[in-house]
């Protein structure tokens, strides 16, 4: 793929997350609302509705079907982007790679050590420490989109391959920390799936009509060996082929992230947010938030862990001389950036509800959704002022 390519590549999924983002926002609202409305019991009804066959271990909430169902394709589409960034991408190049790299560990490694620190001997902290340390794709750029128009490209760039690199992160996370009651022939089952699509890529198989069958049943393998779903998702994400043969236009990644990049970030991921961010905001539920080591632990994790984690990182990186700071930009646009990196929003829920039991959770969740509103408020206020600063030396 040519540069020229791989940029418009670039603009194409900024856009598309753009929107999402804003749908997400939409959808977090009507999740407020209905959970806090005297409508309450019919949001709780249908998140707790349960359908599914028992036998293959699918008869999930409508809640569960949205976490394990809805964000394995959102995860497969990162698991494209990721892969196409590696191969072709910002993350191909080892200077330009290594910035957002060493960025999103900090952004990872910090909020950990902040979440250790506070809620150190807190009872679910050795998971919960994992909540604050994922950025929120579509969040963020919806907040970029919004603020900084007039922000070099490289820093959108930067931003971008930042959050893919987190995303790895937290899709390792998940992986290791979340996998319970393991089952090797359900394991098997999926191994021999996810073979059985690389030896189609790699022979050049198109027809949807073997892809989809394949891609439902890695996902039920997965699930039914214990593992988080999800996971299925990156893996085939992982496994498809990024560079175009002299016969195509597009590699099918790229084929596949056109069609299905709108429907997880307009779809999945808000109709997820939807029954996951429904969560009581009454005075007493506020206060538990404010009053309580594990949610402390998750909003200092996100605002000031995630601010330290990216900004210190990067700083140290280049003064070091070991990368190179994004093109056209200033140290503070980079500080913008990084307030951004605390908005968690989707992985993190997701975590939360992974990690905790559902009082705990509920309570993790809402501090989530405060980081995530004080980082993107005070990300937008800097990011304004560096847009209108760009703005009038254009």
């Amino acid at each position: 793929m040519s540069p020229a390519r791989a940029v418009s590549e670039f603009a194409r999924f900024l856009r598309t997350e753009t929107t999402g983002g804003l749908i997400l926002l939409a959808a977090t609202a009507v999740a407020l609302i209905w959970a806090n409305s005297p409508l309450a019991g019919s949001y709780e009804a249908l998140r707790d509705f349960r359908i599914g066959p028992e036998f293959l271990h699918l008869n999930l909430t409508v809640g569960d079907w949205a976490k394990d169902g809805l964000l394995a394709l959102f995860f497969f589409v990162a698991g494209l982007e990721l892969k196409r960034e590696l191969v072709v991408g910002e993350l191909s190049r080892l200077r330009q790679a290594v910035l957002p790299v060493l960025a999103a560990v900090g952004g990872m490694v910090v909020p950990a050590v902040v979440a250790l620190s506070i809620a150190w001997g807190t009872p679910g902290v050795d998971r919960a420490w994992a909540i604050p340390v994922a950025t929120d794709i579509a969040f963020a750029l919806g907040v970029l989109a919004l603020t900084a128009s007039n922000l070099p490209s490289s820093a959108r760039v930067f931003l971008l391959s930042l959050a893919v690199v987190d995303d790895l992160g937290a899709i390792l996370i998940i992986a290791i920390l979340f996998t319970s009651g393991f089952n090797l022939l359900a394991a098997g089952v999926a191994v021999v799936a996810l073979g059985l699509y690389a030896f189609l890529q790699h022979k050049r198989v198109r027809s949807p009509w073997l892809y989809v069958p394949l891609a439902l049943v890695t996902w039920a393998a997965v699930h039914s060996a214990g593992i988080h779903a999800t996971i299925a998702g990156v893996a085939l994400g992982l496994l498809t082929r990024v560079r175009p043969d002299e016969d195509e236009d597009d590699a099918p990644a790229v084929r596949l992230e056109h069609r299905l990049q709108p429907w997880s970030a307009a779809v999945a991921v808000p109709v997820f947010a939807l029954f996951a961010a429904g969560i009581s905001v009454n005075g007493e539920a506020m206060s538990t938030v404010f009053t309580t080591a594990l949610p402390l632990a998750v909003l200092f994790g996100l605002v000031a862990g995630k601010f330290v984690g990216i900004f210190g990182a990067s700083l140290l990186a280049v003064k070091l001389g070991v990368a190179e700071k994004p093109a056209g930009t200033s140290w503070r646009d980079v500080a913008a950036l990084s307030l951004l990196g605390g908005v968690g929003f989707t992985v993190s829920l997701l975590i939360a509800e992974l990690a905790l039991p559902p009082e705990a959770a509920e309570v993790a969740k809402a501090a989530v959704l405060i980081a995530s509103a004080i980082a993107s408020l005070a990300a937008a206020v800097v990011l304004l002022r560096r847009s209108r600063v760009h703005a009038k030396a254009a």
